[in-house]
């Protein structure tokens, strides 16, 4: 049996692409204001919320897809949104997948700095619009790990986005999910030929972050 074409698995892979990036871009948005916010001040609450947030990171993913499939399903709060087996589903699961890591990443890095940090910043002088932004240098190599750990996750879920997007051909099946199904059909050449394409996707994009990573360091 021969491989997929060419042609479709540039398909599916620009659908993996555009399924993945937007939740990444999404999950950085709102996940590193929230672990800077976190990890820098003390309230009550900090430690249930914490902990929350770790679970989250370590959560399985196909629970997080079966809580999406529940709220979107037509009987389900937001079922109106009619955006079951759609990209934008799939969207919301990887989003909810990779934002604990982002945050979880960012409180752990935040939280490596010096106690007396701040203090520091301020006998220097720093006015606070800048003290952010010398914040953000200061962990940006563990933003870069956050960046490459969410990625990695998204990339490879399977189960939640088989579950919320339906692997529907020329809508909804992305790399995984094609690889999936094309194991349990036993066409295993197409199986092999999508995920070598996975697998080089994931070594491009996460090549690049740790290119940039490392050029940090130096």
């Amino acid at each position: 049996m021969n491989p997929p074409s060419i042609g479709l698995l540039i398909e599916i892979t620009a659908r993996t692409l555009a399924v993945c990036l937007p939740a990444l871009v999404i999950s950085l948005a709102v996940g590193l204001p929230i672990g800077i916010a976190v990890g820098r001040r003390r309230f009550a609450g900090r430690g249930a919320l914490v902990s929350l947030i770790n679970t989250g990171m370590g959560a399985p993913p196909v629970v997080v897809g079966l809580l999406v499939y529940l709220a979107l399903e037509r009987n389900g709060p937001f079922g109106n949104l009619a955006w079951l087996y759609s990209g934008q589903a799939m969207i919301l699961a990887q989003l909810l997948i990779a934002l604990p890591l982002v945050v979880g990443i960012t409180l752990a890095a935040v939280g490596s700095l010096d106690e007396d940090w701040e203090l520091q910043v301020r006998t220097l002088g720093v006015p606070p619009r800048w003290r952010l932004w010398l914040l953000v240098r200061e962990i940006r190599l563990s933003l870069l790990a956050a960046v490459i750990t969410a990625l990695g996750g998204i990339l490879s879920e399977v189960g939640a986005v088989q579950m919320v997007g339906g692997n529907i051909e020329g809508e909804t099946r992305v790399l995984t999910t094609a690889i999936l199904m094309y194991t349990q059909m036993g066409e295993f050449e197409h199986a092999l030929g999508s995920a070598a394409v996975l697998i080089g996707l994931m070594l491009v994009l996460t090549g690049l972050l740790t290119a940039v990573q490392q050029s940090g360091r130096a």
